[in-house]
């Protein structure tokens, strides 16, 4: 199974048809009949993990039953969201001039629910522990814990900024404070478990979300980077193809 995660950058004076995508774009990813799973959803303030919203930036995230034509793309990069997601979106991009940047990965395993669906992974290769790595966790946090949970989550975020081997992470999620994800790039999966293992305040949290219970459902993937296209704030996140 492969995802596809884009991040769109809308100009400031383009917010309201940012907003407004996230309602128009439900019906041609459901029709699109290559993929499997979709979601719409805002980003954390500068694109971060964050209790405040970046109403400039966006996110898509989809899962597929295959890929587009990788050596096309690498060709014409300019065609990719087209590729992806059909001409209403890919128009409607172009149209208020937004940057986005797409990374396309395979998953390699994992476990949880998102929705009540479960992504499995399946004739995936052995791949080098030193290779780059892509780890996307999310959760729907339950009302009554959500003080507990963003009163303990703003430190693990701040000390992950400067992690050993963190080549880029972004928050995303579906709805404020809620439905929380967090998608992050390794240079290898040594780096990734060195900072989920080593470092005590992010072992504490995890202890503690087991103890508590703080979600009603979650989910942790890891994948394998393939292509990366495009940029935010002018730059490419992942210029490792």
């Amino acid at each position: 199974m492969y995802a596809v995660l884009t991040v769109v950058r809308y100009p400031s004076r383009f917010i309201y048809f940012a907003i407004c995508a996230m309602a128009l774009f439900r019906l041609p990813l459901k029709r699109n009949k290559n993929i499997l799973f979709h979601k719409l959803m805002g980003c954390g303030k500068n694109g971060s993990f964050d209790i405040h919203p970046d109403w400039n930036q966006w996110a898509i995230l989809v899962f597929l039953n295959e890929l587009p034509d990788l050596q096309r793309i690498k060709e014409k990069p300019e065609e990719i969201l087209i590729s992806l997601y059909g001409s209403f979106i890919s128009r409607w991009l172009k149209r208020f001039h937004c940057e986005t940047w797409t990374i396309m990965l395979q998953l390699i395993d994992g476990h949880g629910k998102w929705d009540g669906e479960i992504f499995l992974a399946n004739n995936v290769e052995n791949i080098p522990t030193s290779a780059p790595i892509a780890v996307l966790t999310r959760a729907t946090i339950k009302l009554t814990k959500l003080r507990d949970f963003w009163k303990n989550v703003a430190l693990v975020s701040s000390q992950m900024k400067s992690a050993s081997g963190l080549i880029t992470s972004i928050g995303i999620g579906e709805m404020p404070l809620v439905r929380q994800a967090t998608f992050s790039i390794w240079e290898s999966m040594e780096h990734m478990k060195d900072f989920a293992y080593s470092v005590q305040e992010h072992r504490e949290v995890i202890k503690k979300t087991r103890k508590e219970k703080w979600y009603s459902e979650d989910m942790f993937l890891r994948f394998r980077p393939i292509i990366s296209v495009g940029s935010i704030k002018g730059i490419n996140p992942f210029p490792y193809n």
